[in-house]
């Protein structure tokens, strides 16, 4: 957290930017007045000095970049925490030209690329948003049906509406929620309350294993068509290995099933549904070619026209003259804390997330061949000495930890790269399954799942 009262105080924001190109500014001003460097420290546990340091080196440099992770978004309040940033871009201008902006940074390497091709709820295939009647009516007239326009359920609501008996069946593609999603208790118990579970994947994992019906598809070596990195940038990808014969690409099993539901849909390769995307989607994919990707090797939308080079950088129209420009708002927010907080019954705060070599949850990374170097082979729970001093545990030692919703046995890891008060474990081991003891709370705007915090117990087993 910078101080938003330091900006103010010492005239650190582009005040000709603002101007120009934002609304809403005195809804900030007025906002943050309470935010000093030393009431950010109390929040932080960084010291007020460092904050006052990094505030002034971000507003004054020629190009400043904020980068961020799934910390910012797995909260409760996450949504605004991407608020509170894009807000910190505007004021100091640092967006719309080179070294500077946001950049989210993504869990994989093609989670921007899946939301665009209508694995968000509120858009259509290439990213074209549901309620907007003109884009709309082109994937109607295409694909010869009425769409709905209203956006359907986020992964959290569709669990809430599991939970009311309203949903009896799941179809699952290319995830594991039983060991990824928070309350892994509370997961397990939807899922055995369904008609029917079907899951699509590579591996059989943990959630596959609760399956009426498993899909058996293939892997990113086996397939072919495009990723979207996080920049924009659309790369190829081609088949390396020859696919199982008893498999079939993720788009072929839904035209299999398109078509036994009575709506046909036949494509023969991945180039075919891609120049589709390209047609109705033109103005962010329509210079898209495959041939042009294979000479250029990336191109970053939007690119509406062959002779259109790509749009290195977006939002450069922050930076040219035009004075009928839409004006970016900003979007106040207050600081909320975390919805469970350490207590004497609970005194530690568990963050958890992902370690250097695993993937996910471990169904690819697993198998690593015989030979190669792997850092951790089992899960831990990372714990700060002064903390492990005091409950008198060694490195290496088994603890069992406890929360309101769960509990679970796993070693020591003695490390300085957690503070005192904070311990921290991964999700990727289905042996030690650490969503046992998260907590079953969202954003209730993303649906986004407060991964980053909850209250543990630690207790020395004898």
């Amino acid at each position: 957290m910078l101080s938003y009262e330091l900006f103010f105080k010492e005239g650190l924001y582009n005040a000709e930017f603002i101007k120009k190109f934002t609304i809403d500014f005195d809804l900030l001003e007025s906002q943050v007045e309470p935010y000093t460097p030393e009431y950010a420290s109390m929040i932080t546990g960084l010291s007020a000095d460092d904050i006052v340091t990094t505030a002034r080196e971000y507003a004054t440099s020629s190009g400043s970049m904020i980068a961020y992770t799934l910390g910012i978004t797995e909260h409760h309040c996450g949504v605004n925490n991407v608020f509170d940033i894009a807000n910190l871009a505007l004021l100091t201008g640092n967006i719309g030209k080179q070294g500077t902006g946001i950049m989210p940074l993504r869990g994989q390497n093609n989670v921007q690329g899946a939301g665009d091709m209508g694995c968000l709820p509120n858009q259509l295939a290439g990213g074209m948003s549901l309620a907007n009647d003109e884009f709309r009516a082109r994937y109607e007239k295409e694909w010869g049906v009425k769409l709905n326009p209203y956006p359907d359920d986020t992964q959290t609501r569709t669990f809430d509406r599991l939970e009311m008996g309203e949903l009896k069946a799941l179809y699952v593609i290319g995830e594991n929620p039983l060991l990824a999603d928070v309350h892994m208790n509370h997961t397990k118990t939807l899922f055995e309350k369904l008609d029917l579970l079907i899951v699509q994947d590579i591996f059989l994992t943990e959630t596959a294993q609760m399956a009426d019906v498993v899909l058996p598809a293939r892997s990113w070596g086996e397939v072919d068509g495009t990723y979207t990195n996080t920049d924009r940038r659309i790369q190829r990808v081609r088949k390396a290995v020859e696919p199982h014969p008893n498999t079939k690409e993720d788009w072929e099993i839904l035209c299999d099933l398109a078509t036994l539901m009575g709506y046909p849909m036949h494509y023969h390769n991945s180039k075919e549904i891609w120049n589709e995307v390209r047609k109705l989607a033109w103005e962010i994919y329509g210079g898209i070619t495959y041939d042009r990707l294979e000479e250029e090797y990336s191109i970053h939308y939007p690119c509406p026209d062959e002779n259109h080079p790509g749009t290195f950088i977006l939002h450069e129209r922050f930076h040219k003259q035009n004075p009928d420009i839409k004006k970016s708002r900003f979007v106040p927010v207050d600081y909320t804390e975390p919805l469970e907080l350490p207590d004497p019954e609970y005194p530690f705060m568990l963050t958890t997330g992902r370690r250097y070599e695993s993937y996910n949850t471990h169904s690819q990374t697993r198998f690593y061949a015989a030979g190669i170097k792997v850092k951790q082979t089992e899960e831990t729970i990372d714990i700060h000495p002064e903390d492990a001093c005091s409950l008198g545990i060694q490195d290496g030692e088994m603890v069992q930890v406890t929360s309101r919703r769960g509990e679970l046995l796993v070693k020591v890891k003695i490390t300085e790269q957690v503070v005192p008060g904070l311990v921290f474990m991964s999700f990727h081991w289905s042996e030690t399954p650490t969503n046992v003891l998260t907590l079953n709370e969202y954003d209730p705007i993303s649906g986004t799942a407060e991964y980053k915090a909850c209250a543990v117990a630690i207790t020395k087993v004898s």
